[in-house]
């Protein structure tokens, strides 16, 4: 059953190990500021057992789909996903899709560096090269200053993950919590968005 403080949880908590503990915990925490939790789980049902393959994946997709549009907002992981600087790009676009249908949004992370900070961080370990002052002619610079060894814009200066995803929750009314205690981070979101739906 759906209510109007039904929200859905999302990130790479999916791919997490414990991944049905942490939603569990996650539900629990809902439910202390009068929202019911659905994780992308709570659709899948019969989903599980299924062989992996392309199949598979669009049934997860189109379930994914079915209960984000069940919810009247969304509460996001915006940990850097895979040792990357970027979030997990599926929770971006589930970001997006609920901005779309104007729900209230809200996000959470307890890697609170800047964006550029992280992908300078990320090319460091992975490349072991640095960020320069961007100097790759004909280029804007608007959202950043610094580029990578490939002339790539490290871009979102002021955001904690890039600016269309933490964006667009923004524009939704709602903010990003960042603490070094992830559940701790979570119930700020979660408290962030309560005060926002009826």
């Amino acid at each position: 059953m759906t209510t109007n403080r039904t929200v859905y949880l999302a990130g790479d908590l999916v791919f997490r190990p414990g991944a049905i503990a942490i939603f569990d915990r996650l539900r629990t925490l809902c439910g202390q500021v009068g929202l019911e939790g659905l994780a992308p789980f709570d659709g899948q049902a019969g989903i599980e057992s299924l062989p992996p393959g392309r199949e598979t994946i669009l049934k997860i997709v189109t379930a994914d789909r079915a209960l984000m549009d069940r919810c009247a907002g969304g509460i996001f992981c915006l940990d850097p996903f895979r040792r990357a600087a970027d979030m997990d790009p599926g929770t971006a676009v589930e970001i997006g899709y609920m901005l779309a249908q104007g729900k209230p949004l809200a996000g959470y992370t307890v890697d609170g560096r800047p964006y550029p900070e992280k992908v300078a961080a990320y090319r460091r370990a992975a490349w072991n090269d640095a960020l320069r002052p961007r100097v790759t002619p004909d280029a804007p610079v608007g959202s950043g200053a610094l580029e990578d060894a490939d002339g790539i814009l490290a871009h979102s200066d002021g955001m904690v993950q890039n600016g269309m995803a933490e964006g667009f929750i923004h524009l939704s009314g709602g903010m990003v919590a960042v603490h070094d205690d992830f559940y701790q981070a979570f119930a700020i979101a979660a408290a962030d968005l309560a005060r926002r739906l009826p």
